[in-house]
Formats: structure tokens, sequence, C-alpha cells
């Protein structure tokens, strides 16, 4: 693959990504809000790789600023080889609970802007006669839970999504993967304790990496969250609903 295009590019999992496979690529595009982190992450990308690394300042949850998005990285990397979407919060379940227009935007966040790009990048890729792209899901969007079902939702809403976007590219040779990863150790959860089932970003970055390589459709990473949620999924909801999970 000649060109990587990475949306969100600063997150943790998407630097610990980029620091894996940048030297296998010709042209890297990165997309990210904090300019001046951006560019440090530019400049670190050049001197490890030979890569012509670009850089987009962008607010990704800007749906209507995708088409003219997509043309510029077009126009800066000639076509879309590999795309990985990594961008989102965490939601404070407690404020959606109060506040609905707090929760529906981060429903729109974590949730459709995702689908919205997702669907322009792959139709894109579809144009130009196939590609992978990767998008970055939650084990949360497998089950509603009371700590954090707005933001299960919305992940929920982009695994649905994506599963029917995989069988609409397949004709097209662009492969689309969704990534469930569990408990990730990297700054947007610095505050939270971490404990045995957490992972650092190198891991998933590696799992995503072997993935992608492989043309898997669905990858839970660490590997053992596809059992827990297996588990979880599996208790009758009379008893799920009266679990403090």
């Amino acid at each position: 693959m000649k060109s990587l295009l990475i949306l969100g590019a600063t997150s943790g999992i998407a630097r610990a990504y980029v620091d894996l496979v940048a030297s296998r690529f010709e042209k890297i595009v990165l997309v990210a809000r904090n300019s001046e982190k951006l560019s440090e992450l530019a400049s670190h990308v050049s001197t490890i790789s030979a890569a012509d690394v670009d850089t987009i300042t962008a607010d990704l949850a800007d749906s209507i600023s995708h088409s003219e998005l997509v043309e510029t990285v077009i126009a800066k990397s000639g076509s879309i080889d590999c795309a990985l979407i990594s961008y989102g919060v965490l939601t404070d379940q407690n404020r959606c609970a109060e506040d609905v227009d707090y929760a529906m935007q981060q429903f729109h966040l974590n949730g459709t802007s995702t689908l919205a790009l997702s669907s322009r990048i792959a139709r894109q890729m579809a144009k130009q006669g196939g590609g992978t792209l990767a998008v970055i899901g939650s084990v949360a969007g497998d089950r509603g839970r009371r700590s954090n079902y707005c933001y299960g939702a919305a992940k929920s809403a982009v695994e649905s999504f994506l599963a029917g976007l995989r069988s609409d590219m397949q004709k097209h040779d662009v492969h689309v993967l969704t990534i469930k990863p569990g408990f990730v150790d990297t700054p947007m959860t610095s505050n939270i304790k971490k404990g045995a089932l957490w992972a650092g970003a190198d891991k998933v970055a590696a799992d995503i990496d072997t993935a992608i390589t492989k043309k898997k459709n669905i990858l839970y990473t660490p590997w053992f969250w596809r059992y827990i949620m297996f588990v979880i999924k599996s208790i009758p909801e009379f008893i799920f609903k009266k679990l403090p999970l």
C-alpha cells in the first residue's frame, strides 16, 4: 500500500499505529483538530520513515466538511489505500442523564460523525478500485450498560453501520475492519484507575496491524475481550438490568 490516512491522528492508539507502520508507506496524511500536536506528530513521523508526511487540521465532528476533507486528502496523496478512523471522547454518563443536548452532541461525535466519514472514505476507495478502512469502535457497543450507555449506543451504531458497509463494499474490493478495544491506557483514560484488563496502545496497534494484514472483519483487542463480551451478552436481561455494570 502506498498511502495512509489517519483521522484522529493524535489519539494514543493512532500514534502507536503510525509508529508501527510508517516505514511501509510512501505517503502519510495525518488529520486532527489540534494543529500544534499534529505538527509535532508529523515531525516525529518524518524522522522514523522516508514517507512524505502531510497534515490537515480539521474538526472531524463537523460532518458537513467531510466531503471537502476527502477531496483535500486526495489532492495531497492521490489515493487512500489505507485509512484508520481513531477519534472520539469518553462520555460523561451522569451528565448525559441530566443534559439531553450534551448526550446528543456526544452521540454525534462518537457515532454519527464516524458513520458519515466512514461512508465517504469507503466510497472514495470504491471509486479508485479498492482499499482498507479500519474504524475504532469499542466493546462498549456490544451491550448497553448503566455506566456508559450513551457512549455504548454511539459505538453500537458504528458497529452496525460498518457491518452493512462491509457487505456493500466487498464488490468494490474495499475491506472494512471494525476494531473493538477494551480498556486501553492512553491519555484519554489517564484519570481512570488501571487494572489487569487494561492494555497499552502499542499492543492494540499491533493487533490492528495484524487484523488489517489478515483482512479480518472484526477485531477484539486484546483477544480476551471477545470472550468477556460473549459472557456479558449472554446474561438474561432480567438479571443484567440489576447488575451495577
